[in-house]
């Protein structure tokens, strides 16, 4: 819908859409600019009220309004308004998406168009490092849950003049800025389409959770498959480096964490210290991340299967100290035990900084021992499980660990329950449920390994010195289906 001409128009319309005199944020004054009426409308908190001032004292100065009236709306804003972000708009839909957002619009009689100012600011906290992504050494900065500043801190490292944000406003009642960030001579421009059209199209009313809930809009899956689709981080040298090899990246308004698209399941076996030490340490360390996920998924379900099933095989391999434990009993140790990690590994991670070592000692230590008197565990069930622990918890990404350890159960349970063929059964089931994880784009999750590309794959396995870290183009994946 278009501006009125008339001022007092303009007005009703704004007291008709919006809660004037009933939320206190919204500021409005009735100004004069000489002998004109003007209409004032902002959020409080959202603008910066020095620079407002500057420029209300300005368009106030008799000096500036010589002929005592304003003629021309955009001569008079160019010549009058010395703030850099201003424009004119003659539409209600996109003055009044503005305002919500942050900028100030200054209405004018006379004229079907408002001058927008863009004087937001927005409370933020400082930009630290992500507590999910240390690194001993390298940049200490993360995404913040300002958009501007995530994109400046993209911008800083990568000064390119082909990096371009596209943004798009997703919600029906929210409003919430995507922007969309990529190397328009590196992006995959079909990819790239296909995500723009997604983004204009999602019927939402809003992103409650910001990132997690764009991903579960962009990439609907059943409930049933675990694994992450995408990759998020909340490190500005991780995000910038997959945007040199081609990705691209989605930053939403409100949230720390930026999508990168499309993606694969080496990119959760990758860490930013492999990058900050030597390639022969990085290479290693990355190697003993990759032998965790095994390590994490079979070892307890495999201990179940021998020492509950082939008792005369977990004896001979020394398996098990404690002689007489029946099958059943160790299915209920390993249960008991696996409940017991998730819950004190759950409640230490969300517990206040001052209490989580407190509830890891307590509950390494003392319910641990306090368990095995009582004999709801055993002391070589706790000893497997705290191994599976340190693997899981030396996967990177949270997502990937948590789906790997609700695979983890289900192994545990087909083990008990239906011995080898049981565990056979769920680990061919697992497989397939990893290999038909969808992506965006509907790119294989197991590229490089399938179709298999050998350079990308050496790539991605090992830590390569930084000249030939990066392709001299970007590696080709097909076509997005």
């Amino acid at each position: 819908m278009a501006l009125y001409a008339v001022l007092e128009q303009n007005i009703n319309y704004i007291e008709s859409h919006l809660p004037v005199g009933k939320s206190f944020d919204l500021i409005t004054r009735h100004l004069y600019l000489g002998e004109t009426k003007a209409y004032f409308l902002g959020i409080n908190g959202f603008c910066k009220t020095d620079i407002l001032q500057q420029i209300f004292s300005d368009l106030q100065n008799p000096l500036y309004m010589s002929d005592g009236s304003v003629k021309e709306i955009e001569h008079y804003m160019n010549a009058k308004i010395g703030y850099a972000q201003v424009s004119l708009s003659d539409s209600w839909d996109h003055i009044l998406q503005n305002v919500l957002s942050g900028p100030a619009v200054l209405f004018i009689d006379g004229f079907s168009q408002a001058v927008l100012i863009d004087v937001r600011t927005y409370p933020a906290r400082g930009i630290a490092e992500p507590d999910l992504e240390r690194v001993t050494r390298g940049a200490r900065d993360g995404f913040v849950e300002t958009l501007l500043f995530n994109a400046n801190l993209i911008r800083r490292r990568v000064r390119s003049p082909r990096l371009v944000f596209a943004m798009h406003s997703v919600g029906s009642e929210s409003k919430t800025d995507v922007a969309v960030a990529y190397l328009e001579n590196a992006v995959n421009q079909e990819l790239l389409k296909k995500l723009t059209s997604m983004l204009e199209s999602l019927q939402v009313t809003s992103l409650t959770m910001g990132a997690k809930s764009l991903e579960e809009l962009l990439l609907p899956k059943r409930w049933l498959n675990p694994l992450p689709s995408t990759q998020m981080t909340e490190r500005p040298d991780v995000a910038c480096s997959y945007l040199m090899e081609g990705h691209i990246l989605v930053l939403v308004d409100n949230s720390p964490q930026v999508l990168i698209l499309p993606c694969t399941i080496f990119q959760f076996t990758q860490n930013p210290e492999d990058y900050y030490k030597s390639p022969a340490v990085g290479s290693y360390f990355r190697m003993v991340r990759l032998l965790c996920i095994p390590v994490s998924l079979f070892l307890l379900p495999l201990f179940l299967l021998i020492t509950a099933h082939y008792p005369a095989a977990a004896a001979s391999w020394g398996l098990l100290a404690e002689e007489g434990l029946t099958p059943e009993r160790l299915f209920f140790y390993v249960l008991a035990v696996e409940f017991l990690l998730d819950l004190f590994k759950y409640s230490s991670s969300l517990s206040s900084g001052k209490f989580s070592g407190s509830l890891s000692v307590v509950g390494g230590l003392i319910i641990g021992d306090i368990a095995v008197t009582l004999n709801w565990a055993s002391t070589d069930v706790l000893f497997y499980a705290a191994v599976t622990l340190l693997a899981s918890l030396a996967i990177t990404d949270t997502d990937f660990s948590d789906a790997i350890r609700l695979y983890r159960i289900l192994l545990i349970l087909a083990a008990g329950l239906g011995g080898l063929p049981g565990f056979l059964v769920c680990a061919a089931l697992i497989l397939l449920s990893a290999a038909t994880t969808p992506t965006f784009g509907g790119f294989s999750y197991f590229w490089p390994l399938f179709p298999f590309n050998g350079r990308a794959l050496c790539t991605l396995l090992f830590r390569r010195p930084t000249s030939k870290a990066q392709p001299s183009r970007v590696w080709n994946r097909g076509r997005p289906r």
